[in-house]
């Protein structure tokens, strides 16, 4: 591993795990979602017409342009023989499922954009065009059509030719290419309450959000669970209830979240929160043993004496991962200690944090595979009070 990605992987760890959740208010908006205010899937299967040679001349893909040319009532005779006869081969055209998201209070004539990818054996849907394709609910109505010029973000090379291939070019993006015909309003004013849902439902947040609201509108919210606050709405509000939801809105709260630790194994990702904590426990993996100081608590250099110069700054080693290390301790932290002869396990004698550990084992070189290892055998121990989650 390069001093580079050392230097990284140091500096993530560290910025993740001394973040301390809830220092920073958050608007109400970006954690909740208004009851009633919300969105729908849309889904229909079309065709994409005016591809360069990368379509499909499946029976299934050339039969659907044959019902889509009988609808446009084709009457030539050429065409009529053509359409009895089953026999339209092109590889120019490709048979798609179009999917959107119809936004809450969308209005007719709302544009959206849409996501058309490819069913049959296409190749690539660059340079095509989406034919009118309905969009349809779970219901079975039509809420929308598209209709438009599509864009890959990406190329396939052909065979026979020296390259690759960017992106998915099997999935393209129509910008704009969905138009609302039907609208579906959400209801947000229930008799004149209003619902606010967590986006992680939290006990503790639920109260904040109630206790902020209460504040600016005395004795209009209270919590129903973890996941929901009812707000009554003011009487001055009632002919506003969606102004008075952009007011609640805009109030600032200081969300709680539990102990957690997410790591991916694949990726060698660690995410520490600043609220896991570990009780006394003695810890050695592999030759490494971790033996903790006596006090961790902040700590400042003494004030030099009146015929004393002030201390030289410390010089910088030329190693980042040093650098970075020296910058980042403002307290005694747990002491690495490689064990070269028989192992000793040195207890842990008081609680400290995860972010401790975490310094200490990324300044080792500790790799993520044993860092995620020695969380889950932290927590199997009953050491470790926070929840792991595995992606």
């Amino acid at each position: 591993m390069t001093k580079m990605i050392q230097y990284l992987m140091l500096t993530a760890v560290v910025l993740v795990t001394c973040a301390v959740p809830g220092l920073a208010d958050v608007r109400i908006k970006d954690i909740t979602d208004v009851d009633g205010a919300r969105s729908n899937h849309l889904v229909g299967h079309g065709l994409v017409v005016g591809l360069n040679g990368t379509g499909a001349r499946s029976l299934s893909t050339q039969q659907l342009v044959i019902d889509m040319l009988r609808k446009m009532e084709l009457t030539t005779q050429l065409a009529r023989q053509t359409l009895q006869d089953n026999v339209y081969k092109s590889s120019n055209i490709a048979h798609v499922m179009v999917t959107a998201e119809l936004p809450p209070f969308a209005r007719k004539g709302s544009q959206l954009d849409v996501t058309v990818s490819v069913l049959d054996d296409s190749m690539s849907l660059e340079g095509g065009t989406l034919i009118l394709t309905p969009l349809r609910a779970v219901d079975g109505e039509v809420y929308a059509v598209a209709q438009g010029q599509l864009s890959i973000g990406g190329f396939r090379v052909r065979q026979n030719t020296p390259g690759g291939q960017l992106n998915h070019p099997t999935v393209a993006r129509g910008q704009k290419a969905g138009i609302v015909e039907r609208e579906e309003l959400g209801q947000i004013d229930r008799g004149g309450v209003v619902r606010l849902n967590l986006r992680a439902p939290d006990h503790a947040t639920a109260r904040s959000i109630m206790l902020a609201i209460n504040k600016q509108y005395p004795a209009t919210a209270k919590t129903i669970d973890g996941g929901t606050v009812q707000v009554r709405v003011p009487m001055q509000w009632r002919m506003d209830v969606s102004d008075f939801v952009g007011e609640l809105g805009q109030l600032t709260v200081m969300p709680d979240t539990p102990a957690r630790i997410v790591f991916n194994e694949r990726t060698g990702t660690v995410i520490v929160g600043g609220q896991v904590k570990i009780s006394a426990v003695a810890i050695a993996h592999g030759n490494l043993v971790i033996k903790p100081n006596t006090t961790l608590v902040p700590t400042t250099p003494p004030a030099p004496k009146p015929d004393e110069p002030p201390a030289a700054p410390p010089e910088e080693s030329g190693d980042p991962v040093e650098d970075v290390l020296k910058s980042l301790r403002p307290r005694p932290l747990p002491t690495p200690e490689p064990v070269t002869g028989p192992l000793i396990l040195h207890n842990v004698e008081q609680t400290y944090t995860v972010a401790d550990l975490a310094r200490v084992l990324n300044a080792l070189g500790v790799s993520p595979r044993d860092l995620i290892a020695i969380f889950q055998t932290l927590k199997e121990s009953g050491a470790l009070h926070a929840d792991l989650i595995t992606q």
